[in-house]
């Protein structure tokens, strides 16, 4: 197996760190502490890193500020949103869902949905993206 990396950037210069491999050991406090740490959790209403990724896989860490909202989301995969501190509100076609530590809400590929923090929160999302068919068909028989 090859392992993937994300490599350092001017914004996060100590961000080179495996992110796919055999296994990838996730240290969600010391995340959580780096992302309250940067420039960008200052400067924005929320600040995110990515934690594992594979072709079909993405784990999202998201901080957000009080009262910060993500509008008209949808993602073309299978989404797991979990919180791990303080509050959000998730609302869909469907209504709004208040969710707050060790819940989590599940939505399947492009349901439009928006995230608000209620309090300062982090949450882990994981995005699934469904294997694309391929063009090979089964022929019809005679």
């Amino acid at each position: 197996m090859e392992y993937k990396r994300n490599e350092a950037t001017p914004n996060r210069p100590e961000g080179d760190r495996v992110i796919d491999a055999l296994y990838v050991f996730v240290d969600i406090p010391d995340y959580l502490r780096q992302l309250k740490d940067e420039k960008s959790w200052e400067k924005n209403d929320r600040n995110g890193i990515t934690v594992f990724k594979t072709e079909h896989l993405t784990m999202v860490l998201t901080m957000m500020h009080e009262k910060a909202v993500i509008k008209d989301n949808k993602v073309d995969g299978l989404l797991t949103l979990q919180v791990i501190e303080g509050r959000i509100r998730v609302s869909t076609i469907d209504g709004d869902f208040e969710l707050t530590e060790k819940q989590l809400i599940n939505l399947h590929a492009n349901e439009p949905h928006s995230i608000e923090a209620v309090t300062e929160a982090a949450f882990l999302l994981s995005n699934y993206t469904l294997r694309e068919a391929t063009d090979t068909q089964i022929p019809e028989s005679t």
